[in-house]
């Protein structure tokens, strides 16, 4: 989501300053590449570009696509085959050996406006639904353009038949929460969609007030995560103010958590992490850590269970202490390397672990 939002703040600015642009989207990969299908590349006419589509192969490639794209206003599809030996063929160096199908549309000020979308998605705290045309051949002029649900995409295309068969591999990538890239051929129409699930930026939360919070809180936000700190506001260093996106009272605590929330206890007092343990861990707060020896954290569920709070298995699935991976980390820096790992890993349904043990391929692959 950080690389959307960079492209979104990138875009006004050419906007401002009446320069024209175009977005590059990977919309299907076959094979390995460095970036996934949703990677994404504003070019402004200028020449200058923000985000990515590949380690750096591609992107010159797509440079000069996109000058074009602009030029000729018409969005253009195109394949770079990494799998072939032909070493005429961009990206053959790289060695990932795959196929890879990058959109580039030049961004028009319609209706659909793709910046817009993709704005909208970015500010959401909820999964978000991004369908975007890849290949229209019998409506060019509808290629690049973006929905965020099918209501409108069905008003637009007006095509019962292919919003049926949509409809279908919508409901299968939402189930999944994997996005997917479909193709279609009706009466001699050939059309390609990216159905792309967009979960919202993780949402740190960190209780405490020392000096450890800066690292974790600032490697959050290199991250593109959200941080809040619940902390004594009266004794909060300037500091803190540069590295969240809010600091809250711990008198009043935060009661506004979602699925992609994460909390870290580490007030580095027992008491106080106690009671916040007692206060969070019966919420549906799908990650809680506690920052400190694990004895020190079973004395605490222990007290609690004796003065009688209820302790579920659901619970204790979701409680992470001592919170991070092991990694041998000894500085808060080292440490908060660690536990966003850790965070990083639980809500990416992993394991964690070294990926040369990883049999399969390191990213599951989109269907089409």
């Amino acid at each position: 989501m950080k690389e959307i939002e960079k492209i979104v703040a990138a875009y006004e600015k050419a906007q401002a300053a009446n320069q024209q642009a175009a977005l590059a989207t990977v919309v299907e990969v076959e094979g390995s590449s460095y970036r996934r299908t949703g990677a994404r590349m504003l070019i402004i006419e200028d020449g200058t570009w923000i985000g990515g589509i590949s380690g750096g192969c591609l992107e010159g490639d797509a440079l000069r696509k996109a000058k074009s794209a602009i030029m000729q206003q018409k969005p253009t599809l195109v394949t770079y085959d990494t799998r072939e030996e032909d070493q005429h063929q961009i990206g053959v160096g790289l060695g990932c050996n795959g196929l890879i199908k990058v959109l580039v549309a030049p961004i028009k000020q319609e209706a659909y406006h793709p910046i817009k979308v993709l704005k909208y998605c970015s500010t959401s705290r909820t999964i978000q639904l991004l369908i975007t045309i890849a290949l229209a051949s019998h409506h060019k002029d509808l290629i690049g353009t973006m929905f965020t649900n099918l209501e409108e995409m069905g008003t637009a295309l007006n095509h019962s038949e292919l919003m049926k068969m949509l409809e279908s591999d919508v409901a299968i990538a939402k189930q999944k929460c994997r996005s997917a890239t479909v193709s279609y051929r009706i009466e001699e129409q050939e059309w390609t969609f990216f159905i792309e699930i967009l979960p919202p930026s993780i949402h740190l939360v960190l209780y405490g007030g020392n000096y450890d919070v800066y690292p974790l809180a600032q490697l959050a936000k290199s991250l593109g995560w959200r941080v809040t700190i619940v902390t004594n506001l009266q004794k909060a260093p300037k500091m803190f103010f540069e590295v969240s996106d809010a600091l809250v009272s711990k008198q009043e605590g935060l009661s506004n958590f979602d699925d992609f929330s994460a909390i870290v206890l580490m007030a580095h007092d027992y008491n106080t992490d106690k009671a916040n343990l007692s206060q969070l861990l019966p919420k549906s707060i799908p990650y809680v850590g506690v920052l400190g020896p694990k004895k020190r954290t079973e004395k605490m569920l222990r007290e609690l269970m004796e003065e009688g709070v209820i302790i579920t298995d659901n619970m204790l699935a979701r409680l992470h202490a001592p919170i991070g991976l092991d990694t041998g980390a000894v500085s808060p820096e080292e440490i908060a390397i660690a536990i966003l790992a850790e965070i990083r890993t639980c809500f990416s349904g992993r394991n964690g672990g070294f990926l040369k043990h990883r049999q399969s391929p390191i990213h599951e692959r989109v269907a089409d």
